[in-house]
């Protein structure tokens, strides 16, 4: 894993981390830092290291650990970073991921990059697909947001970031309070109610919708204020802020959004079915003017 991220920093030569050399850091969030990193045969792969002021903290220990089991589990897929090992180094939890030259979509919409405007479609689809994947593998991942979502320049999309994630129910069912972006999370997350996948479904039109018009749907400064948003209903359509959106697409976003899950779609494989059918990506009868509905 890559990101040209300002955040990135070198250091003055290489870091001893056990059998790894840290060679740069490329990025740091609120719970680790990912470095570029060579192992022993000289082979380039990618570090996520768990914040030293994190080192006693058993709450961030417990969802860095719990997001490294998981991404063992699901990996590999053409959609997930790759996972390589997990581990603990002088008392440091890490996992080691496959090296990926990438921008986070966070990144790329910030500086309005003119890969959203050439493969949009494809990323939206790829977007849905890895969803589906980590709901295939019995699991929610229950942080889905443009930061977790990784692309290369040739389009290529990985998801990424499975701190958060949780065993998917066979019905919806109440884990109580639990941390997240409130941003992107689902009505029923917010209230404290119980929830299903349906919560990533509408993680993924919140991401769809910002990424097709520049903004959020759902604005404020704190939880409160988003679901009180939620429960009035005061959503812009998409299609009045950027025209150039295809109306299936539109209805397909605001499916995603549904306050009441039931309305929603069920399942992330009929959601990229019906992408695929409004952005004729990967499927046979498009016309190769129409791939690309927002360039």
């Amino acid at each position: 894993m890559s990101f040209d991220d300002q955040s990135a920093s070198r250091p003055a030569g290489p870091i001893r981390f056990g059998p790894y050399l840290l060679q740069e850091q490329i990025n740091a969030g609120g719970t680790a830092e990912i470095w570029t990193a060579t192992n022993e045969d000289g082979e380039v792969l990618a570090i996520r290291k768990i914040l030293d002021k994190h080192r006693f903290n058993f709450g961030q220990r417990g969802r860095f650990k719990n997001g490294a089991d998981i991404h063992e589990q699901i990996s590999p897929h053409e959609f997930i970073v790759g996972f390589i090992e997990n581990g603990k180094i002088d008392g440091s939890l890490f996992v080691a991921m496959e090296f990926f030259e990438c921008s986070n979509l966070k990144l790329l919409l910030s500086r309005q990059d003119e890969i959203l405007g050439e493969m949009i479609g494809n990323i939206l689809v790829d977007m849905a697909k890895g969803l589906d994947y980590v709901h295939d593998s019995g699991f929610m991942h229950l942080d889905f947001k443009p930061e977790n979502v990784l692309v290369s320049r040739n389009g290529t999309v990985k998801l990424c970031d499975f701190d958060l994630s949780l065993p998917k129910p066979e019905s919806p069912k109440k884990f109580g309070k639990l941390p997240g972006t409130p941003a992107y999370m689902s009505p029923e997350q917010l209230r404290g109610g119980p929830f299903d996948q349906r919560a990533d479904i509408f993680a993924f039109g919140v991401s769809a919708y910002e990424l097709l018009t520049g903004q959020k749907p759902f604005i404020g400064d704190s939880a409160e204020e988003i679901l009180a948003c939620h429960e009035a209903g005061e959503i812009i359509s998409p299609r009045e802020l950027n025209p150039e959106i295809p109306g299936g697409l539109e209805s397909i976003l605001i499916k995603c959004l549904a306050v009441e899950p039931n309305a929603r779609y069920g399942y992330c494989s009929v959601l990229v079915r019906d992408l695929q059918t409004v952005l004729y990506v990967d499927e046979p009868q498009g016309n190769v003017g129409d791939e690309n509905p927002f360039s």
